[in-house]
């Protein structure tokens, strides 16, 4: 078996995949959007109650929709994805996953580290890593034991200054999570920050990363929550984070209950949704089913996901 992983020049090759059960289902895809190699890397799945994908929405209207989409009615496996490119020179991860937390039992994420090193990406190669908030989903594979040793020294971290602010002292009345949930995200964030503050490159409102690669802060779920842009050669493709779930196509004003400003993050998921269906541009988000690529369009006044036809 193989597939397309990433050199180190930049240039795709193709390499053995371990053989056994834990690879029968792909966890990788790589693509091209013009210059800039992009290679998305499922984290996962995490299991959460489905009143988290819309808790302003009437239950019933909730359970019809999860019962169109064939979902169970009470929990279903949300998929962690994240991202890796290289543009100009540089390695950069985008989001980092949900980690190994001994306290959480989510033995099926936290799977980014282990896929990485399977797609031949050496951690001591990250040049950067793009955070798109702090989230411990977003952030904990860092977290993990032994990952900040094998990482560069000069590493830079980019996350909007608002996030870094937020988190010091971070409001839940708006959020509707399952208990422990803040606790843990606030303990995740603090210890992140705490662990890799040398390395954080804050910004105010964008910054290009890399050439053809910017982060763009939109606020909304979090204060600082941020997307990732990438344009080369005509070709474009948008990391959109956590400002678009499943739902959020043919429900853009559903609030999702880790949404720290709901009617906010609404407003960004509606102008973003309708700023990609009008460039075509193709989209990729942390919490869409693997590998989560597609491009949206306009439905009436909603719209709908276009899933990629994979290349392979």
């Amino acid at each position: 078996m193989t597939n397309m992983v990433m050199g180190e020049t930049g240039s795709k090759t193709v390499t053995p995949l371990p053989q056994g059960p834990d690879e029968l289902v792909p966890s990788r895809y790589a693509l091209r959007i013009g210059a800039i190699d992009v290679m998305v890397i499922s984290d996962g799945v995490l299991p959460l109650p489905t009143a988290m994908l819309a808790h302003n929405a009437d239950p019933a209207v909730r359970a019809a929709w999860l019962d169109d989409m064939f979902l169970p009615p009470d929990a279903f496996d949300w998929p962690l994805n994240v991202v890796v490119l290289r543009s100009g020179g540089r390695t950069i991860l985008i989001d980092a996953g949900l980690g190994l937390d001994p306290n959480l039992d989510l033995p099926r994420a936290g799977q980014v580290v282990r896929r990485l090193d399977a797609a031949g990406i050496d951690l001591a190669s990250v040049t950067d890593v793009v955070l798109t908030h702090l989230h411990m989903d977003h952030i904990g594979g860092l977290l993990v034991d032994g990952v900040q040793e094998r990482l560069r020294s000069d590493l830079r971290i980019h996350v909007a200054a608002a996030e870094v602010e937020f988190w010091e002292a971070p409001d839940f009345s708006h959020t509707a999570m399952p208990p422990g949930f803040p606790d843990a995200l606030r303990s995740a964030a603090k210890r992140f920050v705490g662990t890799y503050r040398r390395h954080l490159r804050t910004f105010d409102e964008a910054f290009e990363v890399a050439p053809g690669v910017v982060v763009r802060r939109t606020g909304g779920h979090t204060p600082g929550h941020s997307v990732v842009r990438l344009a080369s050669g005509g070709d474009r493709l948008t990391f959109a984070g956590d400002a678009v779930f499943p739902v959020g196509f043919e429900q853009p004003d559903w609030h999702n209950g880790f949404e720290h400003d709901p009617e906010e993050a609404a407003r960004v998921r509606i102008r973003l949704l309708r700023e990609l269906a009008a460039t075509g541009e193709a989209l990729v988000a942390t919490h869409l089913p693997f590998p989560s690529i597609g491009r949206v369009a306009v439905d009436g006044d909603v719209f709908r996901f276009v899933p990629a036809f994979w290349d392979y």
